[in-house]
């Protein structure tokens, strides 16, 4: 077997789209349970309770996209993800600070790892936005 074997590759990117799903997934349970630790986060950013509700409805919707058959919706969802993720990032550095509610940072790190996570899935299927500006140029 290759290490550019396509099954291999389909099995990284299955794994890699897991990854996140699961990250976004269970961080959904504070969010629309409105958690204390979440209220906190966003009131710190000024945006509850629809910051915090509409992050949550946006981040169910990237990892429903990472696992539809279409490669343009997966690609989609994967830079939804990582669009979430830096607002993310960037709120924790200039706004709400690394540490939330004495949880050591994993809430930063864990928007960190799902941001470097998307965007390897991106280049991982760069091929798929180049076939659709391809299309799109042909029209």
């Amino acid at each position: 077997m290759q290490p550019s074997d396509p099954s291999r590759k389909k099995i990284l990117l299955y794994l890699l789209r897991t990854i996140v799903a699961f990250i976004f997934l269970q961080t959904l349970f504070y969010k629309f349970t409105a958690a204390p630790e979440s209220v906190a986060i966003f009131s710190k950013l000024g945006a509850e309770p629809w910051g915090r509700i509409g992050t949550g409805i946006l981040e169910l919707v990237a990892s429903i996209l990472l696992f539809l058959p279409d490669p343009r919706l997966r690609w989609t969802g994967a830079l939804l993800g990582l669009g979430l993720m830096s607002g993310a990032i960037l709120s924790h550095l200039f706004v709400i600070g690394i540490e939330q509610e004495n949880d050591g940072g994993f809430l930063f790190f864990l928007a960190l790892a799902s941001a470097v996570v998307c965007a390897l899935l991106l280049w991982l299927e760069k091929e798929t936005l180049t076939d659709v500006l391809r299309k799109r140029n042909r029209k």
